[in-house]
């Protein structure tokens, strides 16, 4: 039965529309997707990508998997990350990051086979949780989303050609 006109059963219930942006992109790699997939991993991750470094993973198998969670280093508090959802098999994976008193994440990547390699779409849904997450909210535009999407496609690309992580220039 559908609740009606449902009523608070607290005054100080705070019950509002969301402040959230939503981007998506549209990776194009250089390697397959068996050999992309398993990258997409809080530990593999430190392969391809200088100084990842998660404070705390925790996976019965090790790496990502349903229901793996992991904490990195985030201001004012560190994030809590949880992967509600992972199929290799689609090659889709979705993860859940709380970054405390700031925004509550939503990434979804999904890879598709492509000519050469495949493609990986990748969209971050950003919900401020109060005055820092609308800061993050605002600054998350298009253009920002765009430079740190081809910034990760860029690293991703030379570990898959290479197999060496990208330093930083300098």
């Amino acid at each position: 039965m559908a609740l009606r006109n449902p009523k608070p059963t607290s005054k100080a219930m705070n019950v509002r529309a969301p402040n959230r942006v939503v981007h998506t992109y549209k990776q194009r790699l250089h390697g397959s997707m068996s050999r992309v997939f398993p990258l997409l991993c809080p530990v593999l991750e430190a392969l391809w990508l200088e100084d990842w470094d998660p404070l705390l993973v925790l996976t019965n198998s090790g790496v990502a998997e349903p229901d793996c969670v992991f904490i990195t280093k985030a201001a004012p508090h560190p994030a809590i990350w949880f992967v509600t959802r992972h199929e290799p098999a689609r090659g889709f994976v979705e993860m859940l990051k709380v970054s405390p008193e700031v925004t509550a994440c939503r990434l979804q990547i999904q890879l598709a086979a492509t000519p050469g390699g495949c493609a990986a779409t990748i969209t971050y849904s950003h919900t401020s949780l109060g005055p820092q997450g609308d800061l993050f909210v605002a600054g998350f535009t298009e253009e920002f989303y765009e430079v740190f999407m081809r910034e990760w496609e860029t690293r991703m690309n030379h570990y898959l050609v290479t197999g060496q992580v990208l330093k930083a220039a300098g």
